[in-house]
């Protein structure tokens, strides 16, 4: 059965774009951006063919040409946070599936970006922007999440290890999970122990391809809002020292790196449900009618609408602060990303539950939009680090000043 998804209620708003933060560049792409998330339709009932579905429209549209820079295909000479950010944003709006499948392909190719060799990146990041591979970013274990020092998985010499393969080669062993993409995805940047003893300082990082002979990404993760997780095993996986990305023992700084990028464009992604719930509330209010008048002539609605305006503009702020501080260079952006991040994730939350509850019974109707927000926003408050992690970050650097 083809399952659409429903129409907004009305396009949403640009009156965003006019704010300092962004440039006439910006203001084009989101001008052509929002008429073609808008008419998109895919049946998203199984997420795995619906994420591939979304890649190959990305890649079609040209979208995914703003996740690598112009000298492997891009659509920029290097990665724009606010071009991630207004991206994420829109494609949000209109199908987090859709948001999902862009940015994965940003995160996954990420590291490559930042230090791969130029072989590495010929290789991979042209087939990234045309929507041709799929990428996907493997960081977490069962027991090193916001840990990552934590982690077991280890890369060692293959031929000292197991006395036989090749000499110039690592091999992998350990296990992954909540791997975005996983099971799906052409190749993964995987972050392993080569010195198991040096906590961080002991990470590195490795591009792993699919058909790898001792990786298994079969164990499909199920989780509330559909989408292609999973767990990957690792057991005895060799791979030759040309897949080593960086330095070695440099992993985990590139890691971090990644996800500086990447972390204010989480935000953005909430920011765009939010916007969604908030025109959803708008739309139902003014159409629902109950005791001689409608739902929007309520004062107790209209300071709910108030309420749920004011929380999507403070977290837009902070979001498109953090992408413009990181592309003008004019300062570290960690605080500030995770300022973002927790925020509007936060906000977006008691956006969507607002809008939710102005729905009444309507609103837990498996189907309806504000149910799929309600399930969609609650991981964005988890991964990329948690909201508990983003408060440390943030005390860590008021402290330091």
């Amino acid at each position: 059965m083809h399952v659409a998804t429903p129409p907004a209620p009305r396009p949403p708003s640009t009156a965003h774009l006019a704010l300092p933060f962004f440039d006439d560049a910006h203001r084009a792409l989101a001008e052509g951006l929002v008429p073609w998330a808008a008419a998109q339709e895919v049946d998203e009932t199984d997420d795995r063919a619906a994420c591939r579905d979304w890649v190959k429209r990305l890649g079609a549209g040209g979208w995914l040409r703003y996740c690598v820079p112009a000298a492997h295909g891009g659509a920029l000479p290097a990665l724009d946070s606010r071009a991630l950010v207004l991206l994420r944003e829109t494609l949000a709006y209109h199908s987090p599936l859709a948001d999902f499948a862009f940015a994965m392909q940003g995160l996954g190719s990420g590291a490559i970006t930042l230090a791969g060799s130029p072989a590495q990146q010929a290789h991979y990041l042209q087939g990234v922007a045309r929507g041709e591979l799929i990428a996907a970013f493997a960081l977490s274990e069962p027991e090193a999440g916001s840990d990552v020092g934590a982690m077991k998985t280890i890369a060692e010499n293959a031929y000292l290890s197991r006395g036989n393969g090749p000499k110039d080669s690592y091999s992998l062993t350990g296990t992954k999970t909540w791997i975005s993409n996983g099971g799906i995805a052409d190749f993964y940047c995987v972050f392993a122990k080569t010195d198991p003893a040096g906590g961080t300082r002991g990470i590195s990082a490795f591009i792993v391809d699919a058909n790898t002979p001792g990786l298994d990404a079969s164990r499909h993760i199920h989780v509330m809002a559909p989408h292609p997780l999973a767990t990957l095993q690792f057991d005895q996986c060799t791979v030759p020292a040309t897949a080593l990305l960086g330095e070695e023992n440099g992993g985990f700084k590139l890691a971090m790196r990644t996800l500086d990028i990447f972390r204010a464009s989480v935000a953005a992604a909430a920011l765009g449900m939010a916007r969604r719930a908030l025109a959803e509330a708008v739309h139902h209010a003014r159409q629902r009618r109950m005791f001689g008048q409608t739902l929007a002539d309520f004062q107790l609605t209209q300071a709910k609408i108030g309420e749920m305006a004011a929380l999507v503009d403070s977290a837009a702020l902070l979001t498109y602060r953090a992408a413009w501080l990181r592309d003008t260079g004019q300062a570290r952006v960690t605080a500030e990303a995770a300022m973002a991040k927790m925020t509007a994730t936060e906000n977006a939350q008691r956006v969507i539950d607002m809008a939710l509850q102005l729905h009444g019974g309507r609103g837990v109707e498996v189907g309806s939009k504000v149910e799929s927000l309600y399930r969609d926003i609650r991981s964005l408050r988890i991964y990329e680090g948690a909201t508990e992690v983003q408060q440390l970050i943030i005390g860590k650097a008021v402290l330091q000043e």
